[in-house]
């Protein structure tokens, strides 16, 4: 397909949930939905169509022990493009990506810096590690080098206690928050557990990655102050194997990882039916592979969340809490083809016909 070639997209165009349209064009990378007139070079693609999708929580530039080279990277983002997902917020990696911004076959990333953690309470090789009262500095730091957000470690196990536990106290988030705030950032933590939530949250925090700790007196305090969840539920599918492993040095950590295995399904049910906002991450990188969008949406439907809810959470809803467009006039044409309806089954998003970015069919 030549840069001089019109893309017709035919069948059905899902706008929104419940807006179809019958058509769009793609002249010079742009979505548009006027006929052009005297169109010489024309590629008709027939099918339902989509925005790009979106992973809300992607680690492209990370591997099991930390950063990978460039070409691991484009690998990755490569495998993510081919599923379907072109627009990923890269929620903590500690590789230098901005060079795919220089790729138009590549997807769009809105990163958040590096994870910032507690000293000796994360995944080694991936965070900053530091203590409470660095923590500021360091959001300052990582707010300015993301794209508008900034990624804590919440909680993770506390060796001595034998179980996870919380790793920042409250004044320190209070202060890290606001100054995120500050600079225009929104900040996101990783929370396996319970205990660190209801700091995090009034202390004004913008979104709350696994939230697998959501409890029924503290989903009212998520909802009323406009909370969001990314579940990562393939990540949480790997809890009881984690647990197991864990058994001998941490019988007590890997019981609490069971259990909140055990009601994930309950958890993000309750979570979405008190209004709390809820979007579609894989937690891709590290030890979980690439391009699994597919798979993330088909678990939040066996969650309870109703399919074209789930479908918004990583197509209309997720742009739109990511503050990008889709398939609007005069936007970027980053669109995915399917054979069939995905608000009727969304197990067909693991098969996607066409992938177009930047008004390219690149996949």
């Amino acid at each position: 397909m030549s840069d001089h070639t019109v893309l017709h997209v035919k069948g059905r165009v899902l706008v929104g949930p419940d807006e179809v349209r019958d058509e769009l064009w793609v002249i010079d990378g742009r979505v548009t939905y006027d006929r052009p007139l005297g169109a010489q070079d024309v590629r008709t693609v027939d099918g339902w169509a989509l925005p790009g999708l979106v992973d809300a929580h992607c680690h492209v530039g990370l591997g099991a022990h930390g950063p990978v080279p460039e070409d691991v990277a484009e690998k990755q983002a490569l495998t993510d493009r081919d599923a379907g997902t072109l627009l990923i917020r890269d929620a903590g990696s500690p590789s230098d990506t901005r060079w795919i911004d220089d790729r138009d076959d590549l997807p769009n990333i809105i990163r958040a810096g590096r994870h910032i953690a507690r000293t000796r309470r994360y995944i080694r090789g991936y965070a900053h590690e530091i203590e409470p009262d660095d923590l500021v500095a360091y959001v300052a730091r990582e707010a300015r080098r993301g794209d508008g957000w900034v990624k804590l470690v919440g909680d993770w196990i506390d060796r001595e206690v034998g179980d996870l536990a919380a790793c920042w106290p409250r004044d320190a988030t209070e202060a890290a928050i606001a100054e995120a705030h500050r600079l225009g950032a929104r900040v996101t933590a990783h929370c396996f557990a319970e205990d660190s939530l209801r700091d995090l949250v009034e202390a004004g925090i913008d979104c709350i990655e696994h939230a697998t700790g959501l409890t029924e007196d503290l989903i009212p305090l998520f909802a009323s102050r406009g909370v969001a969840i990314v579940p990562t539920l393939i990540n949480i599918a790997t809890f009881p194997g984690m647990a197991d492993g864990g058994e001998a040095r941490f019988p007590r950590w890997s019981a609490h990882m069971r259990r909140l295995h055990e009601r994930r399904y309950d958890t993000v049910r309750s979570a979405y039916d008190a209004g709390i906002p809820v979007y579609v991450g894989t937690d891709a990188g590290g030890s979980l592979a690439h391009g699994l969008v597919a798979g993330e949406v088909a678990e939040l439907v066996t969650a309870g969340i109703p399919p074209v809810e789930a479908l918004s959470a990583t197509t209309w809803g997720a742009r739109r809490w990511l503050g990008r467009p889709g398939l609007d006039e005069g936007a970027p044409a980053d669109l995915i083809v399917y054979e069939t309806d995905p608000r009727t089954d969304v197990r067909v998003l693991a098969a996607p016909r066409r992938v177009v970015l930047n008004g390219r069919v690149v996949s």
